[in-house]
């Protein structure tokens, strides 16, 4: 998560442990985006090197022109896919030049040697990477379910060598937006991992954290998923349609928002611990909710629970290591 989303968020996650939180928001748009069929075409390419390349997808669906950078192999060995989705900002830090991931973490150099695309949408912020009732007058026209999920993988695909198998993973906002997206579309992709996320939308802090995420950026939920009664909340809610993982490998990790050792003598270290402390409180537990009901359908899952750690990057840097071994399972690496 963006530090400028943090504070605004993480004072409505705080709030929500105790209790229900208020969040302003604005009047929901009018206009509707148009179902478009259209099939998404390559605007352009630009080459960062032999192993990263710069797609810049048309989605019919979005009307605009989105940019995935793809880290990839050379040569023409079919290899599988990983999506890797970002936190609120998506992007934001970089000037939408790039994913947070690749700005914040090794992950150029982690994945450097394996056998597998990974996919790095650029932007997003504060979409939760879902197909939005109604176009937002702040975030736009937002779908990226359909994007993710039907608009760029022939495309990855194709241009990359993909074999048809992916898997998915995130942190934070993108967590969530991953297992969502995996319970959503069960058939597309064989593992997830969710890193630092609050795996349900039914409860009413759940809920009030949502809001209090996409308010952050400008924008208001009811124009994601409507007023708090629609049924695309539930629809939605990774906890309530978690028998659609089964069989799927599964990774979850989260701290528990105590300083922890990359808090010690950092520059930002009050910071990470006073806003990054109750976010990373609240995944956590979120987290084990998650883990009581795949426990309670009786749904395999890896679980990390970091006895220390707040909700910063270097702590999903470690978490993105530690997840790969599930995620190579599910790619069959």
């Amino acid at each position: 998560m963006g530090r400028s989303a943090m504070t605004v968020a993480g004072v409505v996650l705080a709030l929500s442990m105790s209790g229900p939180a208020l969040v302003a928001q604005a009047t929901p748009a009018d206009q509707t985006p148009p179902v478009v069929e259209a099939a998404a075409r390559i605007d352009h390419v630009e080459q960062m090197g032999d192993r990263r390349t710069a797609l810049f997808v048309f989605s019919p669906a979005m009307d605009k022109v989105v940019q995935v950078q793809i880290l990839h192999p050379t040569g023409t060995a079919k290899r599988p896919s990983l999506y890797l989705l970002d936190g609120v900002s998506a992007g934001s830090e970089s000037d939408y030049t790039e994913s947070t991931w690749t700005q914040k973490t090794d992950a150029v150099e982690f994945f450097a040697d394996k056998n597998v695309n990974v996919v790095l949408p650029v932007g997003g912020t504060a979409s939760y990477y879902t197909d939005w009732e109604r176009t937002d007058p702040v975030l736009g026209n937002n779908r990226w379910e359909t994007f993710l999920t039907k608009e760029l993988p022939p495309i990855v695909d194709e241009q990359f060598h993909g074999d048809g198998t992916n898997a998915i993973a995130g942190l934070s906002m993108g967590a969530q937006g991953a297992m969502t997206l995996a319970a959503r579309n069960p058939d597309l992709y064989r593992g997830v991992a969710a890193l630092s996320g609050c795996m349900d939308t039914g409860r009413i802090e759940s809920q009030a954290a949502v809001r209090g995420t996409v308010a952050s950026k400008g924008g208001d939920a009811d124009n994601m998923w409507g007023p708090g009664a629609d049924p695309a909340w539930p629809a939605h809610d990774p906890t309530v349609n978690a028998e659609s993982l089964r069989g799927k490998d599964i990774f979850v990790s989260t701290g528990n928002g105590l300083a922890g050792p990359y808090e010690l003598g950092a520059p930002d270290a009050v910071e990470k611990v006073v806003v990054g402390g109750p976010l990373e409180a609240a995944s956590n537990s979120c987290t084990q909710l998650f883990e009581s009901r795949l426990d309670q359908l009786g749904i395999p899952a890896t679980f990390l629970f970091r006895p220390y750690g707040t909700h910063s990057w270097p702590y999903w840097q470690d978490d993105l290591r530690a997840a790969w071994p599930t995620l190579a399972r599910a790619l069959g690496l």
